[in-house]
């Protein structure tokens, strides 16, 4: 068994964002022409009327401010409310596979390495643009890598996820070097006609390169602890978008076949499962939660990481302990712990131990114990 750490990190950021007022004033003008569209049938009972949005419930709902995007002007259009992405040509590098590249090819330079390195792909998001062929192999193909590639979807946890595999492939010495990649363009499954939810998404890509200790050679390394895994069926988030349910047979925008999810329930849920599966994995190594530097948890909701990193602190936490970046990124579904990571590590003194916790639709929940070198 080879000693596994993580060597690189890399982010890709979309080049527009949209403030929290933007997304408001777009979102109120189509609420105004919904509600005069349907002036009679308000009035008569058969249609309920919008209700408008403001930053400040944004902000309090859900702690984030902005968000960047792959494309701002078709979301912010009262007349369509969605992204406006072109659909490229199969000879052209698919969007998810660019967003990847960038991550990875940041991930590697950090990292010190080349293509010529890493022996595995693994992409791993919550929305996948096809089913195949795989986004993972265009990415190899695109960055030039030997070796295998593959796609996973384990919603907001697939990078953690992904980050066992990867480890377990570096482990057991089927691949010296593995990246793990999250490309999510959440804006794309996202209502932005749903006042309780059209806020919560942002795109973005990340990549992190795992490889053997005795190979490494960046100055930022952290060597994995362990990690532990945890999935419960529940329908409280959920997407029904695929090819046997696609909008164009049911009407298209159908709400249902959008992101979803009943909000109170998940805090309920998740809570309490992700904080007593962060402080079972960190006794199952014989460490105490005081023992922890840093808590890189999923970035989807500030007041559900806060209480998170209270159960298992037993205190709140300090702003240094469980970094916030969905203020700026808003959700990026599986890529949102890891731009935690990947903007909140320098700072750490080596032995400094941290946890990179997801949690997400499933339900399901990951957790990577690292020590920094």
């Amino acid at each position: 068994m080879h000693q596994v750490v993580i060597s690189g990190t890399g982010l890709y950021t979309p080049p527009h964002s949209i403030s929290n007022e933007e997304l408001v004033i777009a979102f109120n003008t189509y609420v105004e022409q919904f509600n005069a569209d349907n002036a009679a049938a308000i009035a008569a009972g058969e249609v309920t009327a919008l209700a408008p949005s403001s930053a400040e419930f944004i902000e309090k709902a859900s702690g984030i401010k902005s968000r960047f995007v792959m494309n701002k002007e078709g979301i912010l259009d009262p007349k369509r409310m969605r992204p406006l992405l072109p659909e490229r040509s199969n000879d052209e590098l698919c969007i998810l596979a660019q967003m990847g590249v960038d991550a990875s090819r940041d991930a590697l330079a950090r990292a010190g390495r080349t293509p010529a390195d890493v022996d595995g792909v693994i992409v791993a998001c919550s929305n996948l643009q096809r089913a195949y062929p795989a986004i993972s192999i265009e990415v190899q193909a695109a960055l030039g890598i030997e070796g295998f590639a593959y796609d996973m979807n384990v919603a907001c946890s697939s990078a953690t996820f992904g980050l066992q595999a990867a480890i377990n492939s570096v482990q057991l010495g089927q691949a010296r070097s593995v990246l793990v990649v999250s490309p999510e363009i959440c804006t794309s499954h996202l209502n932005f006609c749903d006042r309780d939810s059209h806020f919560i998404f942002g795109d973005a890509a990340t990549a992190i390169l795992v490889e053997r200790a005795d190979c490494a050679t960046s100055e930022q390394q952290f060597d994995v602890v362990g990690s532990r895994l945890k999935t419960s069926f529940s329908n409280n988030i959920r997407n029904n978008f695929g090819f046997l349910n696609r909008c164009s047979d049911t009407g298209v925008g159908a709400a249902d076949k959008l992101f979803v999810q009943q909000g109170r329930k998940v805090f309920k849920d998740v809570c309490p499962m992700a904080a007593d599966l962060i402080s079972g994995h960190l006794a199952e190594h014989h460490l105490a939660a005081s023992d922890v530097k840093r808590f890189w948890l999923h970035q989807a909701n500030l007041s559900m990481n806060q209480l998170i990193a209270r159960k298992v602190l037993g205190r709140d936490p300090e702003a240094a302990e469980a970094p916030v970046i969905l203020d700026e990124y808003a959700n990026t579904s599986s890529a949102g712990s890891i731009i935690a990571f990947h903007k909140n590590h320098q700072d750490l003194a080596a032995g400094s131990l941290g946890v990179i916790c997801s949690f997400g639709a499933g339900y399901s929940i990951g957790s990577v114990i690292v020590r920094k070198r």
